[in-house]
């Protein structure tokens, strides 16, 4: 077999495409435009794994095959260069988070190209780039000044709104602003001074300061969003995180809650990603109804979708946070209720909602008064009730909800019925919509949905309520108190924010002597010298990661435009992306706040468009396949005095047994298998014995009692097909004498989970690059299953995918001799060409790629009978390749004679006459049994097909000379014969 030598190839050509441009694309062509864009990475020091670059390699294939069928390209990759890991480590060593992030990206940079991918680096951006956050501030700064105007469903200028308060004060205004915001006549605004203009301004402003409960890290010195916190914890570094008011930046992203719900419809994004941002955003239809309280001026608001279960209502329930929870707590329920709220500061609000198990609360002391029976209520203080969503508080009726019904029942509360159709038991609420209303006053003998809309009416009539629309979704938190992140671009000036002008952005990151908030809590800008506007101080808080991502893909368009963050040339060609591909766990961050952002840019008629991603894709995760050793913990060993602290000896004894052993004792210590329990007694004699020699004394084993045996992650370094490379394992082990307790082979445990450096499971690309090149591993990931799809890696199959291209390669030579004729093809051969032309296309566009893997090796091995070696045969087979191992497929291009690339060729048109098949091979049974393969005409009638059947040689054998009683004939599949 010809050799191919991957290693010379893949560097050689990854040259020529760089030295080349080849990848770099235009704004102008005649050519259809595709743009085509992975979700850019975080760059971390770890570098990339084998599940980074699944999502890559199939856009990148994708990119190849748009541009082999005629389309401009554009086929980008950058860095959200920002991020917590990189300020973590400068706190650590002092050393500056850019210093980090770059050399991190370059070796992020080195192993994609080392991929061969098709990316334009002409246009990468780094969110971190002074170039690239200008255009973020500028961004910032648009949006700081503009409101949303709801008549006109859409975002305009403040200065708008100003003219509009001049002239008649914000009496017909209806917009998006705070809860808070009086109305004012124009002479009342026109009397404000200047500093109560602007205060009154940032009611409506879409970026604002306001008192806002956040989630606070201690830890990491910073506020972190929803979806940066799991289970109470940062996600980064799981330090615990609490609830905490804090004036914080955010921007009003729930004005435009109704179009990013209606913009799902119009996009090709996945049902998952859809459904979970619909609910996040959480639109529902009900009223929001005050119950007065006992001996009290406060009011408690309820938001209720169910008003038709009103008088179901037997307790309330207010949030932790919410700020009625202290003013309506009695004197003699103080402490009791200060204890359950700073508690409930530690858990997240997605924990709170998730647990469903553990029931809590606390009572206030006081009494609300219902709005129409005039009874007195209970309130209390509970955790499954959230400050962000609706009023804060609840109106508890037990008998239709399963969290009050469960409530209820802790706290010995009534559980009145209001639905001639409940079917409570002891343990569920049942809140049906069906039946009609009962035990409640003027909505008895209603539907639900009746009482609704009654129930409604009477509390708009008696000014105790009003219909409301009401949303889950929050503002979204917009300052961080970190350094590494983008500068806001405001100053302040006798307390009031002020923006920096246009033509001082960029406003760069100041040097600071350490990376922590200062002595006085200030954020760690606050530690810059000099750092301010003409003597006024600048805002020092940063922007939240997802900033810099919520428009980087416009940047793309036109990165190097210093005067617009894109031109209007490069977005009318451009537009949009046409795939989006990327993970899911983005779904309610970047890809909620991207939309955003690109709305109000639409709005401002920065760009044409109001959706970013016409399709979305999102990949699969390679996962780690985890191999585990068992360590066995005897109950005490006993080390030399001469070694020392007992407690801390020169060195330690381990023992570990084989997983067939650990099963044993995970079933039962043994029992029912005598043989395996004395091997194992026997060997850990031995061990004890050689131990002795060494003065190492372990207490004997007794094995009618348990014993601890610890399952632990080993390194898949020192593991081959799941047996441990006991020596390799021993050596890793420092300061440590290593004991194994096996037959023949150490066999460890194993299991798929998610590929981590803690878990011990990482596999690098590099290492398999340099074992079996770029084009074996791209093409190795995509064989592993669909591309959405979570699959296990595993490298035991890799080794057919590089004798594939071995394969492909010998059809091009004849020994180590290039040789290719000019030789007419076979009806045969181009049956296999047209298939496979035909199948890699629909593929391509189905991103069904684990399947054309498959197809290309059919064709191959089919190829190789037919011994093909033809230029009209190979040539198309090199172009059809090529998205998929572009290395391999760019040298035979070459070697054919061409002289530019191979991505400029034509994808090869499919022509149907070579797959249609002249004859048809019929088997043919006799009785049942199958006794002969005949061929026939394709178009053969069925009279024809049987006369031939019965007319064959073999046939007439096999029927002895007897008359057929019947003969079946299926068109195109089998003929059968019964005599």
């Amino acid at each position: 077999m010809a050799e191919y030598n991957f290693q010379e190839i893949e560097k050689k050509w990854q040259a020529y495409w760089r030295d080349q441009k080849v990848y770099e694309v235009s704004n102008q062509s005649d050519k259809p435009k595709y743009y085509i864009m992975d979700m850019f990475p975080y760059p971390s020091g770890a570098g990339l794994h084998v599940g980074h670059p699944l999502g890559y390699i199939a856009s990148d294939i994708v990119a190849r095959f748009k541009r082999l069928k005629g389309y401009n390209v554009l086929h980008p990759m950058g860095f959200d260069s920002f991020g917590l890991p990189a300020e973590q480590y400068a706190i650590q060593t002092g050393q500056h988070p850019a210093l980090t992030t770059e050399q991190n990206i370059n070796r992020y940079k080195e192993q994609l190209k080392a991929l061969g991918f098709s990316y334009d680096w002409s246009r990468e951006v780094r969110t971190s780039d002074p170039k690239f956050y200008k255009w973020t501030q500028w961004i910032f700064k648009l949006i700081y000044n503009s409101w949303y105007d709801n008549k006109q469903d859409k975002a305009r200028h403040i200065d708008d709104l100003i003219e509009i308060l001049q002239k008649e004060g914000n009496q017909n205004i209806d917009a998006a602003c705070n809860v808070d915001t009086p109305i004012i006549s124009a002479d009342e605004w026109n009397s404000y001074s200047e500093k109560e203009q602007q205060l009154f301004l940032l009611k409506y402003r879409l970026t604002y300061q306001a008192e806002t409960t956040v989630n606070w890290c201690p830890a990491l010195g910073t506020v972190l969003s929803n979806d940066e916190v799991k289970d109470g914890f940062s996600e980064r570094g799981g330090h615990p995180v609490v609830k905490k008011k804090m004036p914080q930046w955010s921007m009003r992203i729930t004005a435009y809650a109704d179009r990013l719900l209606s913009g799902l419809d119009k996009i090709d994004w996945p049902e998952p990603i859809k459904e979970m941002q619909r609910n996040w955003i959480g639109k529902s239809f009900g009223a929001e109804v005050d119950f007065e309280v006992e001996g009290s001026e406060e009011k408690i608001r309820v938001f209720t979708t169910r008003i038709d279960t009103i008088f179901g209502v037997s307790f309330m329930v207010l949030a932790p946070e919410s700020e009625l929870a202290l003013k309506l707590t009695t004197n003699d329920q103080k402490k009791e209720v200060e204890a359950y709220v700073e508690a409930a500061k530690n858990r997240s609000e997605r924990e709170r909602m998730s647990d469903t198990k553990h029931v809590s609360g606390v009572f206030t002391g006081s009494y609300a008064i219902h709005p129409f029976s005039g009874e007195k209520i209970p309130v209390y203080i509970a955790d499954y009730v959230l400050a962000g969503y609706g009023t804060g508080a609840v109106m508890a009726v037990p008998s239709g909800d399963q969290r009050d019904f469960d409530f209820a029942k802790k706290f010995d509360l009534p559980i009145p019925v209001i639905n001639d159709a409940q079917k409570l038991t002891e343990t569920e609420a049942d809140p049906t919509k069906e039946g009609k209303i009962i035990n409640s006053d003027f909505l008895n003998g209603l539907s639900p949905e009746e009482a609704m809309e009654r129930g409604i009416q009477e509390v708009e009539k008696l000014g105790i309520g009003v219909r409301k629309v009401n949303y889950k979704l929050r503002d979204a938190i917009f300052g961080r108190q970190r350094y590494w992140g983008e500068p806001i671009p405001v100053y302040y000036e006798d307390g009031i924010p002020k923006l920096v002008p246009d033509e001082e952005l960029h406003l760069d990151l100041p040097q600071v002597d350490e990376y922590l908030p200062t002595e006085d809590g200030d954020p760690p800008l606050g530690r810059a010298k000099d750092w301010n506007y003409n003597g006024h101080p600048y805002e020092l808080s940063t922007m939240p990661g997802w900033a810099g991502s919520s428009w980087y893909f416009f940047r793309y368009m036109d990165p190097d435009n210093e005067e617009e963050f894109c031109s209007k040339e490069a977005m009318k060609y451009w537009q949009d992306v046409d795939f989006y591909l990327g993970g899911s766990e983005h779904a309610t961050g970047h890809l909620l706040y991207s939309r955003f952002w690109t709305k109000f840019l639409y709005d401002m008629g920065i760009i044409d468009v109001d959706e970013y991603a016409k399709k979305l894709i999102n990949q699969g995760m390679i996962q780690g396949r985890s191999n585990f050793v068992y360590r066995f913990v005897p109950d005490a060993i006993s080390y030399p005095s001469q070694w020392g602290d007992k407690q801390k000896p020169e060195k330690t004894v381990e023992i570990y047994i084989s997983k067939e052993y650990f099963d044993a004792f995970d079933s039962g210590f043994f029992k029912g298998n005598d043989s395996l329990r004395n091997e194992f007694v026997n060997q850990l004699d031995m061990i004890s014995k050689e131990l002795e020699e060494l003065e190492i004394r372990v207490t004997p084993v007794d094995l009618d009692r348990e014993y601890i045996v610890q399952k632990l992650h080993v390194d898949i370094s020192n593991v081959k097909n799941d047996e441990l490379l006991v020596d390799e394992f021993a050596r890793s082990k420092k300061d440590t004498i290593v004991k194994f307790v096996y037959d023949t082979s150490y066999k460890c445990g194993w299991e798929v989970e998610k590929m981590s450096k803690s878990k011990f499971n990482v596999v690098n690309p590099d290492e398999l690059v340099d074992k079996y090149g770029a084009d074996t591993l791209r093409m190795y990931e995509m064989f592993l299953g669909p591309i959405e799809q979570s699959k296990p890696w595993n490298t035991n199959g890799i080794e057919g995918v590089y004798k594939f291209l071995r394969k492909f390669w010998s059809l091009f030579h004849n020994g180590d001799t290039f040789s290719v004729t000019e030789d007419e093809p076979t009806k045969d051969e181009l049956k296999v060409l047209h298939g496979t032309i035909k199948k890699i296309a629909e593929d391509a566009e189905r991103l069904s790629l684990n399947t054309s893997v498959s197809t290309f090796m059919i064709a191959v091995n089919e190829l190789s009978s037919l011994k093909c070696n033809k230029r009209s045969i190979l040539e198309p087979m090199t172009i059809i390749l090529s998205p998929f191992a572009p290395h391999i497929a760019e040298e035979l291009w070459h070697l054919l004679g061409h002289e530019s690339s191979v991505v400029d060729a034509d994808y090869p048109a499919f022509e149907e006459k070579y797959l249609v098949e002249d004859s048809i091979e019929y088997p043919v049974s006799v009785n049942g049994k199958m006794r002969a393969k005949i061929s026939f005409s394709a178009d053969a009638s069925k009279e024809e097909i049987e006369a031939g059947a019965l007319a064959n040689e073999t046939i007439q054998k096999w029927m002895d000379g007897k008359d057929p009683r019947k003969v079946i004939v299926v068109p195109k599949k089998i003929v059968n014969i019964v005599v």
